[in-house]
């Protein structure tokens, strides 16, 4: 009876903890017999815009009355960048894929990546209105990163990168890391197309990680942390607090015997 007790105790001790391996990073592959430094490749396409996408636009000439309309409000010389002002002063991109910019009106920027919108913006400019002398300068960039996460996060919600690339790595860290009962092995990114929506799970605790297509965030992902089972059984995800739960249970089992005998 004490053995069966013993490794029953011995069971749920090891079931129950959880490992290094299930909360490590991006270990790399044991089979490797390298131990140089393997640079990640760099496998993510540029980032072509979609709908709802806010876009920020700067235009800049040897006299800078002439495109000051170009430009989000400025307070004392500085533009404010807060993401009140993007929303409410950036270029936001309608149903159709256009943007309304200021003398040059409607402009089509669904399917084209941020150089490619600044270029054409730039071409309309000095066709129409400028001359190369007035030596415009435009600048375009997403209105930062935009993201969801959702589940075992320190802090869910919505967060913005203000970053032209960001990892998904750099949005965990962001958002409070994942906590000990977070399954790092199943991190779920929901993803907007031209065509729809499409879910897909990466494992960061693997190095291979990094080749993923979806290492790299892009504006609107939604980002979901599942639970481990140890979580959901209730018995502690340390040794210790997997010992402590048991032996709270024996002791409860125990007491309620002794006193169902002394009735």
């Amino acid at each position: 009876m004490k053995k069966i007790f013993f490794l029953s105790i011995i069971a749920v001790f090891f079931t129950s903890c959880i490992s290094t391996k299930e909360l490590t990073y991006l270990q790399p592959n044991t089979t490797s017999k390298s131990d140089s430094i393997r640079v990640a490749q760099e496998v993510s396409k540029p980032y072509r815009v979609q709908t709802n996408d806010i876009l920020s636009i700067n235009i800049k000439a040897l006299d800078q009355k002439l495109v000051e309309m170009f430009s989000v409000s400025q307070t004392n010389g500085q533009t404010q960048a807060s993401p009140q002002t993007l929303f409410f002063n950036g270029y936001t991109v309608d149903d159709h894929g256009n943007i309304r910019v200021p003398i040059l009106g409607e402009v089509n920027v669904l399917g084209y990546t941020t150089d490619e919108v600044r270029q054409k913006i730039e071409k309309q400019l000095l066709e129409e209105y400028f001359r190369k002398e007035a030596n415009i300068f435009v600048t375009v960039k997403l209105a930062g990163l935009r993201y969801t996460i959702n589940g075992e996060i320190g802090s869910p919600g919505t967060n913005v990168l203000y970053q032209d690339r960001a990892t998904i790595m750099e949005a965990i860290a962001n958002s409070g890391d994942i906590p000990i009962t977070g399954n790092r092995k199943e991190v779920q990114i929901i993803r907007k197309f031209a065509h729809g929506f499409e879910t897909y799970s990466i494992d960061l605790t693997k190095e291979s990680a990094m080749n993923s297509p979806y290492f790299y965030i892009q504006p609107n992902d939604y980002i979901i942390v599942k639970p481990l089972k140890q979580k959901t059984w209730g018995t502690g995800v340390t040794g210790v607090q997997s010992v402590a739960t048991i032996m709270t249970a024996i002791s409860l089992i125990t007491t309620l015997l002794v006193l169902s005998k002394t009735l």
